[in-house]
């Protein structure tokens, strides 16, 4: 049976190995995306998620997802959204280098996380039962689950040494005191069964992943950390939830009638595995979560470790504390590799970019660009450029709103409230701002005049970043703030009665124009 049972595993963990290698083959054929895509975590309130299409169809998330239970899920998309401390980021990218090179760990670890079917339900369930703090049972009931099943063995033991009929009666009455005994503690064991609905299977599962990380053999300190935190007491954090593993296996046996009755007839089983199973949480339910997130933080390193692999011209950034953002062959890591347009862009200390180009010309995927790498710059993973130089900043957008019909609200007072976030969180640190043709629920004069007072409001808040804009006037601005803004542009060529656009930066204000000569070009005018 054994000998089956692990052929099985063995079988359904090949498998898994296949399907992620055929998933893999296929994402870097670009037949499609096979992963998750955790629209779940979308935040329409958050400072940049739904602007830089960090989760749903085709988004960041998405593209470097190589994660298969829900903390793992979970992890990388708190990551995403978040900004790390300098130490974590630096403590990632040696943890991501390493972790590149591991190719066939990483693909074991993926493969038994996938294996699982991990779902935020069996990882809500397990949290349930944890969450719980212990009620002691009552001390009678302690005494009684010691003195009746000693009592019960030292009457069977001295009916076999004589065989004297009498003790069969004595047998019999303490096997009904124990069924007594037990149908006062069954809604008890009933209500720690509740709490922790199949999650046996789950812990199991767990158990595998942790091993997988114990035994492995690592170099970087981020992940020699993570490691020595799953050893408590003298023992590893395997084992304490094989340990888990087994007491719920065995608390389920109370639903067979047969097993239940002659056990705990006999022994109080399922009392004594009630015992054993608060004691194990006295001891280790604070450690238990901590085990838990150690599992998804290495599905989310392995995620980065996976995309630094895939794309070895990605770098990691350097990192400072003087405010300079620098990116050479800057690109949005999401594109084509074989027809995407590298561009060197560097900011400095209050300095804001001003952005001009007509429709298609490149410039707002410049943005989404420098938004998604000053995002995965900012949790430690590699960047889409061949050269990168960064101060890591708090990410503010105002790319892409959409009418909020649920809370009645139009476009345009939605990114008023957007621009007033944005505002805030300037108050509290400076931060690299975006922001793309703002105002266009206005007419020109009261869009050009409002976006001239952002600028000059962000800037007064020692904001670096960029907008794009077509006016201008606007451009002008420049004139009265000649060390901090700067006009950059991206230019449209008219090469054989065909709009060509090469996609690169240019310094200056953008000159020629494309929308008439298409509207002449498709017969509109």
């Amino acid at each position: 049976m054994r000998i089956h049972s692990k052929l099985s595993f063995q079988k359904e963990l090949t498998k898994a190995i296949l399907k992620l290698n055929q998933n893999e083959i296929n994402y870097l054929k670009r037949d499609k995306i096979p992963f998750e895509n955790g629209v779940e975590f979308n935040d329409f309130h958050h400072p940049y998620a739904y602007d830089l299409d960090i989760f749903g169809e085709h988004s960041l998330f998405q593209n470097i997802n190589r994660t298969a239970t829900f903390i793992g899920k979970k992890t990388l998309a708190n990551q995403l959204l978040n900004l790390s401390p300098n130490e974590t980021i630096l403590g990632n990218h040696e943890a991501i280098n390493e972790l590149k090179t591991k190719i066939d760990w990483r693909q074991d670890f993926l493969a038994l996380a996938m294996i699982s079917n991990d779902s935020k339900e069996s990882y809500d369930s397990l949290l349930y039962w944890n969450s719980f703090k212990n009620n002691s049972l009552p001390k009678v009931l302690v005494a009684l689950s010691i003195i009746l099943p000693t009592l019960f063995l030292g009457f069977l033991t001295a009916y076999f040494i004589t065989s004297k009929i009498i003790l069969l009666s004595y047998l019999s009455y303490i096997f009904i005191a124990n069924l007594i005994v037990m149908g006062r503690s069954f809604k008890r064991i009933q209500s720690e069964i509740a709490k922790a609905d199949n999650v046996d299977k789950i812990i199991k599962q767990y158990s595998l992943l942790v091993e997988k990380i114990e035994t492995e053999t690592f170099q970087s300190k981020k992940l020699i950390d993570l490691q020595k935190q799953l050893i408590f007491k003298n023992a590893t954090a395997t084992k304490h939830l094989k340990d888990l593993s087994e007491l719920f296996s065995r608390m389920d046996t109370i639903n067979n009638l047969v097993t239940a009755i002659v056990f705990n007839g006999a022994f109080l089983f399922n009392l004594h595995v009630l015992k054993a199973l608060l004691k194990w949480k006295d001891n280790y339910s604070t450690e238990l979560e901590k085990w838990i997130a150690i599992i998804g933080e290495f599905e989310a390193l392995n995620s980065l470790a996976n995309l630094a692999y895939n794309n070895p011209d990605f770098v990691f950034p350097e990192i400072n504390s003087e405010y300079k953002i620098g990116f050479s062959d800057l690109s949005h890591p999401l594109l084509n590799p074989a027809t995407r347009v590298g561009n060197d862009t560097h900011f400095y200390p209050e300095s804001f970019m001003i952005l001009t180009g007509s429709n298609m010309s490149g410039k707002s995927t410049f943005l989404r660009s420098l938004g998604i790498n000053m995002v995965l710059g900012g949790i430690g993973s590699v960047v889409c450029a061949s050269k990168a130089n960064i101060h890591p900043l708090p990410v503010l957008v105002s790319m892409r709103l959409s009418d909020s019909l649920a809370d009645s609200e139009s476009y345009f007072f939605a990114e008023i409230k957007r621009l007033k976030q944005i505002m805030d969180a300037l108050d509290n640190q400076p931060a690299f701002v975006l922001l793309d043709e703002i105002l266009r629920g206005t007419n020109s004069d009261d869009k050009r005049n409002g976006t001239i007072e952002v600028v000059k409001k962000i800037i007064a808040k020692k904001a670096i970043g960029a907008i794009a804009t077509h006016d201008i006037e606007v451009c002008l601005t420049t004139n009265e703030y000649p060390g901090i803004l700067t006009n950059q542009c991206f230019e449209v060529e008219i090469q054989n009665n065909e709009l060509h656009f090469d996609y690169k930066l240019r310094s200056g204000i953008c000159k020629n124009k494309s929308a008439t000569f298409l509207m002449q070009k498709m017969g509109v005018i």
